[in-house]
């Protein structure tokens, strides 16, 4: 009774039941006043709203095929509806080519000839190369060797292939190595090329006697093997051993396989021998690169006679600008253009005459199956020539009057009479070695394409500016060389060819815009001119005395002696 009465009391002693958790509050549905915004209702309507939406879904679950027919629906839709429009209102698509895909410059040219002619007031020759040398006191990047030179290790006969300036190459590169090695060079042999097809030898188009002088206490130079080598292999160089070198081996390759061959033989033949040594290499090596390059190859004495004469004649032509021309390196010849794929006028006959010189030169180089040939894609990459129109419009809009004296340095130009016609308009005081020279003066080199190019190097060499429109070993030799001889400026324009192609492709520029852009350009190149060599860079491009002056060349000989 007691234990009773202390559950009612909620007491806790050992026989007190457990109290029973209170009852869930009911959901007042319905109850609330309608004082309170009638919720009821919109409750309800909203639950109905869900129903009706889970029925449908669960519908169209349940007929999933529905779906299938939805796109097909919506194309008979489209269709009746397209039908009952007249053909008349629908708006035309109008399909524009490609950029670049078109060569715009003559109309380019047309629409801005008069304001070019009205704008005639600047002379960039009296500007175009203001920044001076900022690296100190540039000096030569070679040293008279004053050392005895140690007993021959052998004779190296090279065979150089190419043009005139990929020649160059070789020569250089058979000098720095038969230095390197202690070796006696022969007189390096031309190898006779399909596309130059000029049969010159050494001595044709250079000093042999003042490169074999001028080498003398840096390399032995000798015009021919002796006759007691030459018996141990029957009279015939073809008996002697030829090394097979990959391009760009390191001068370490010559010292680690070549130089024991070289002893053992007494005489090896590198053939060919056309960029087989890298840039990349020690002082003494490259000094003696430089060496051979600007101060022992000197063009024979009737192509340096000739020479002389048309430089003293393209100053005569620039009187009015105190002698000072231009030199323009053009590669528009007809090999070039077809090598490009780049479409110019773009009718049937140029593609009848380009795939033919392409098939001639390079027999199914582009013609093979997969091969996709974009021109569009090309010109914007600057990866076309630019045409005498182009280099025109560039020069005029760089600042150059139209009394401008302009040397044009180049072979052969495709479709000459056409395509010359602009530039002449634009500077019509531009020679050329044709225009220059007579019939007479001209004849002994005329079938001669390297000698030919010879003429053309020097008569650059001495321009006030030169600029170069492609690149080749023609334009690096020619930058070189004017850095080595004018004090380390190299007094080049050589400009941003896809920068051109978006210039030149445009229909709406006016010439202000243009000329303000080409002017930007220019200052580019003239900033770029005073830049000193970088790693990997080809020393006869950039002659930095920084770089190759501190020839270890005497201790170099006594190791490779010692061996």
């Amino acid at each position: 009774m007691q234990n009773h009465a202390y559950s009612r009391l909620g007491g806790s002693g050992p026989g007190a039941a457990v109290p029973s958790p209170p009852s869930s509050p009911r959901r007042p549905w319905g109850r609330r006043s309608s004082a309170k915004g009638g919720g009821w209702s919109a409750r309800a309507g909203a639950g109905a709203a869900r129903r009706a939406a889970r029925t449908v879904l669960a519908a169209l679950l349940r007929r999933q095929a529905v779906f299938l027919f939805a796109p097909l629906l919506y194309v008979a839709a489209m269709l009746l509806y397209m039908g009952s429009i007249s053909l008349d209102s629908v708006p035309r698509i109008i399909s524009r080519p490609a950029p670049g895909s078109m060569y715009r410059s003559p109309q380019l040219y047309a629409r801005l000839r008069a304001d070019m002619d009205a704008d005639n007031s600047t002379d960039a020759l009296t500007t175009v190369w203001r920044h001076a040398y900022k690296g100190g006191i540039w000096r030569p990047c070679i040293s008279n060797n004053t050392n005895g030179l140690p007993e021959s290790n052998g004779y190296i006969y090279v065979e150089a292939n190419g043009g005139l300036n990929q020649q160059r190459t070789s020569i250089c590169n058979a000098v720095a190595v038969a230095g390197f090695l202690n070796a006696t060079l022969v007189i390096p042999n031309f190898h006779y090329h399909s596309i130059w097809m000029d049969p010159s030898k050494f001595g044709d188009i250079y000093d042999e006697d003042h490169f074999i002088q001028r080498l003398k206490n840096d390399v032995r130079v000798v015009d021919k093997v002796p006759e007691f080598i030459m018996e141990r292999f029957g009279h015939n160089l073809s008996n002697a051993f030829n090394f097979k070198i990959k391009a760009w081996s390191p001068i370490q390759f010559y010292e680690d396989v070549v130089l024991p061959k070289l002893i053992e033989e007494r005489l090896i033949r590198i053939s060919p021998f056309a960029n087989r040594l890298s840039f990349d290499a020690p002082p003494a090596v490259q000094r003696l690169r430089c060496l051979a390059n600007f101060e022992a190859l000197k063009f024979s004495k009737p192509i340096t006679a000739l020479s002389d004469t048309l430089v003293s004649r393209m100053r005569e032509k620039s009187a009015e600008n105190n002698g000072k021309y231009v030199a323009v390196h053009l590669r528009f010849e007809e090999d070039m253009v077809a090598f490009s794929c780049c479409v110019f006028d773009g009718g049937d006959n140029e593609k009848k005459e380009l795939d033919a010189a392409r098939e001639k030169g390079w027999r199914g180089k582009f013609t093979r199956p997969g091969r996709v040939i974009r021109p569009g894609a090309i010109r914007m990459n600057g990866k076309c020539p630019l045409t005498p129109l182009e280099v025109g419009l560039m020069l005029r809009g760089m600042g150059f009057s139209n009394n401008t004296a302009i040397y044009l340095a180049s072979g052969r130009i495709y479709k000459a009479e056409k395509n010359m016609a602009p530039l002449l308009e634009m500077f019509p005081l531009l020679q050329t070695k044709e225009t220059l020279a007579s019939n007479e003066e001209l004849s002994p080199f005329k079938n001669f394409s390297s000698r030919m190019a010879a003429i053309d190097y020097t008569v650059c060499v001495h321009s006030e500016v030169f600029v170069t429109t492609q690149g080749g070993n023609f334009p690096h030799f020619l930058i070189g060389h004017r850095r080595y001889l004018y004090g380390g400026h190299a007094k080049t324009i050589k400009p941003d060819k896809r920068r051109l192609a978006i210039l030149f492709d445009s229909p709406r520029i006016g010439w202000r815009s243009l000329k303000r852009q080409l002017f930007n350009m220019r200052a580019h190149s003239d900033a770029k001119g005073i830049e000193i060599k970088r790693a990997n860079e080809s020393v006869y491009t950039f002659p930095c005395p920084d770089c190759m002056c501190r020839s270890n060349k005497s201790e170099h000989s006594k190791s490779i002696q010692a061996r």
